[in-house]
């Protein structure tokens, strides 16, 4: 059973109409970076409860969440409601393998997310430990439209913190903006045009894929990766070069 806390909102903050990020404060256990998780309210007298990724880093006390609204969700109109000082249930126990323990050592660590997804690298990007063994990290933000784009200014003060290491690239599929590429993830590694943007390889030589957000997206890149540049999905018992947690 589910170990439930109770937890205060402290911040609602709207980024569009459909995005915005939830900070609660609430006794949880300690996490780690890249781990989720579950939210709940009581709706009819049933615990209606989603998983969503931790933002913020395992030292942070605020607790953030990034979410988007579904419009005929059970808990995310809800949780959209709450205003600083409302309650809300959270699980004390994090769960989730999308962490870098499990990922093995490589010259570039690429971060792939569409929409929400973003949310895991940015705690560990905010928490930047065991990042060393990175010669290079590449965070990929792809999402509809610019306005998507919550977290950019904190992943261009993270590219200035980490002073040359980190790469920052957004990604639009249904405008074009200046700074972003315009299309959708595989299509731009197909193309070379991601690479030549970063100015980095991603080859199965070189690079290890984190890949977090549309299972389309996941599933799509993986299989292009796979075909065209002979990468693997990486388990314990067999090292690839592939990692992945789907968004929903």
């Amino acid at each position: 059973m589910a170990d439930w806390v109770t937890g205060k909102v402290t911040k609602v903050q709207f980024w569009t109409d459909a995005l915005f990020s939830l900070t609660v404060h609430a006794p949880v256990h300690p996490f780690k970076a890249g781990q989720f998780a579950k939210l709940g309210l009581d709706v009819d007298g049933e615990r209606v409860q989603r998983a969503y990724s931790y933002v913020n880093a395992p030292d942070n006390p605020d607790l953030e969440f990034y979410l988007v609204t579904v419009p005929d969700g059970k808990l995310s109109p809800r949780l959209a409601a709450l205003k600083p000082g409302d309650e809300v249930q959270i699980v004390s126990e994090a769960a989730g393998f999308f962490v870098l323990e499990e990922i093995p050592d490589c010259d570039t660590l690429w971060m792939l997310a569409t929409g929400t997804a973003i949310g895991p690298y940015l705690s560990i990007l905010q928490y930047g430990k065991d990042l060393g063994r990175f010669k290079n990290i590449v965070l990929v933000h792809a999402a509809r439209y610019a306005a998507d784009l919550s977290y950019l200014p904190q992943m261009q003060a993270l590219e200035q913190q980490y002073g040359g290491k980190l790469k920052i690239q957004t990604v639009v599929s249904r405008e074009t903006v200046a700074g972003a590429l315009t299309g959708r993830v595989p299509a731009l590694i197909e193309s070379g045009a991601l690479e030549d943007a970063v100015g980095l390889p991603l080859n199965a030589e070189t690079s290890h894929v984190m890949l977090c957000g549309n299972p389309q997206m996941v599933r799509d890149t993986q299989q292009l990766l796979k075909d065209t540049r002979q990468m693997t999905k990486h388990l314990r018992r067999r090292p690839g070069h592939m990692t992945a947690e789907h968004y929903w």
